[in-house]
């Protein structure tokens, strides 16, 4: 194989790396865009099956009463709709989604860069031993 085939094999592969990383720091942005959703929104609470006069609950993090955290024993049934747990967990999912994401995006990144830079470096080297070779034809 040239070197000229290699390197463009090199650089398809950094350019794969760089799209599944590009694909990671999309999914990490639908979690924390899922995670801004569900605390952040308000939504309703049916008491029973086919409620026709769902309760309306207030978003978790703009709440002024202690809907988060007393619950049913205090008449609230929004407090088992949207726990904080689940908030939490797909927030925890998303860092090493977005931390893996950038890692990749950065190492494609970084490695078409090099590739470019070496052959530049290559066609440099190449111009500069042709102009040797015609100086010292010329003598």
């Amino acid at each position: 194989m040239r070197s000229s085939e290699y390197d463009l094999d090199f650089r398809d592969r950094a350019g794969r790396t760089r799209a599944w990383g590009i694909g990671l720091l999309v999914v990490a942005g639908l979690l924390w865009s899922w995670c801004t959703l569900l605390l952040l929104t308000p939504y309703e609470v049916d008491r029973k099956p086919d409620d026709r006069y769902p309760v309306e609950c207030e978003p978790r993090l703009m709440t002024e009463r202690g809907t988060a955290n007393e619950g049913l024993g205090h008449g609230d049934y929004c407090q088992n709709e949207r726990d904080w747990p689940e908030a939490v967990v797909v927030l925890g999912l998303s860092v090493p989604v977005s931390v893996a994401g950038a890692v990749l995006f950065t190492s494609g990144s970084v490695s078409r860069r090099m590739s470019a830079h070496a052959e530049a470096m290559r066609e440099l080297d190449r111009i500069a031993d042709e102009r040797e070779a015609r100086s010292a034809r010329a003598r």
